[in-house]
């Protein structure tokens, strides 16, 4: 009988150990209203800014608890999907949809909330030569769109029910994707509820010393990247061009959140084409030939910050090769990078840039080789 007693008290203690095994997705919505300003960033869309914008979020977040290393890693952020309504004030600009995926990190006992989102934009009214000829901020309908969003939090103080309020910055660029691109900046105050489903349920956080978060690192390794898109100078008119690139690269994982880049970047940007004969005709005190070679090559250092298997990608990177002195000679890259087929391939999205001045929206692929993991203690 003692026995029979002690097995059932082991089976009994075993049942919480066993539900641990399947992994809980919490989740949370949220609503919000924002209103602001129109920052100018540039004058020549001082016209543009004739009002207060007003709009609303709605949101949806998987919420982490530590069940995956890379949750405890980050002190169990949140990432899901936003969606966004903003009224311009504006005849020109009119109004603006957009969808995100977004990320969220937590400071200060989880009180002061730190959101990214990246996503698409939808404007109903931009430039037209016709129609609309006011409105230099916006090329084309769809738009690239970042958000930042600092809020301050109290979640689950009723029921599941919560609210947050701070600042939210909504960017709108086409990346010079058709011109013209100006581009517009709001600062925004927003405040809102949120609601936390399953409220009940929530898992405790699981703490967890891993250490593999601090020791893991690999070998050099060698990258091969191919990039590739449409774009066009800021001269409205002279037509879309496709771009090709090649980086060769070598890279440093010095843990599971850093990993160093350092390479060459070659460049075949086709707009230039045009651009250099446009100039050579219609500014002849430039001096150019309009011979002058499309092409350039540029060096560059970078981070990437890794969430898993996608990564923040930074670089900044400086033209050895600059016959046509477009814009200037450093330029930088921020974007998403995904792995796949244990990191051996890999797909980007990334944003070419000349400081804030974006030139081209990158899509990219990559193939990566190299020795084999190892640990600093090995």
């Amino acid at each position: 009988m003692k026995h029979l007693l002690s097995v059932f008290t082991v089976i009994l203690l075993s049942f919480p150990l066993f539900s641990q095994e399947k992994e809980l997705k919490p989740i949370s919505i949220e609503a919000d209203f924002f209103y602001g300003s129109i920052l100018e960033h540039n004058p020549d869309i001082e016209h543009l800014i004739t009002g207060h914008p007003v709009g609303f979020f709605l949101s949806f977040n998987r919420k982490t608890y530590g069940y995956n290393e890379w949750e405890r890693r980050y002190h169990y952020p949140d990432w899901g999907f936003t969606a966004a309504y903003q009224d311009m004030h504006n005849e020109y600009l009119g109004n603006v949809a957009s969808v995100y995926g977004h990320f969220n990190w937590y400071f200060l006992n989880r009180h002061l909330m730190l959101r990214v989102g990246q996503g698409i934009a939808y404007s109903a009214t931009p430039y037209d030569s016709e129609t609309n000829i006011s409105n230099n901020a916006y090329g084309t309908n769809f738009l690239s769109s970042t958000f930042l969003k600092g809020n301050f939090v109290c979640e689950n103080i009723w029921k599941g029910l919560g609210f947050h309020a701070g600042f939210t910055i909504i960017h709108y660029s086409n990346a010079n994707f058709k011109a013209p691109n100006n581009s517009t900046n709001s600062f925004l105050l927003n405040a809102g509820v949120s609601y936390l489903l399953d409220y009940e349920e929530f898992p405790e956080f699981i703490h967890k010393e891993d250490s593999l978060s601090k020791t893991h690192t690999e070998r050099f390794k060698y990258n091969l990247a191919f990039r590739t898109g449409i774009n066009e100078s800021d001269v409205v008119g002279l037509g879309q061009q496709p771009f090709y690139e090649l980086s060769f690269f070598v890279d440093k994982r010095l843990n599971y959140k850093s990993t160093l880049t350092g390479g060459v970047d070659v460049f075949f940007s086709t707009f230039l084409k045009d651009l250099i004969t446009y100039r050579s005709i219609a500014y002849p005190e430039d001096g150019l030939s309009g011979d002058e070679d499309y092409k350039r090559v540029g060096v560059f250092v970078g981070h990437e910050w890794r969430f898993n298997k996608v990564a923040f990608v930074s670089q900044v990177g400086y033209y050895v090769y600059w016959p046509y002195a477009f814009e200037n000679r450093v330029y930088n890259r921020l974007g998403l990078k995904r792995y796949f087929f244990d990191d051996k391939m890999f797909a980007t999205v990334t944003v070419h840039a000349h400081w804030a001045k974006a030139e081209a929206v990158e899509f990219g692929i990559g193939y990566r080789l190299g020795g084999k993991k190892k640990k600093k203690d090995e």
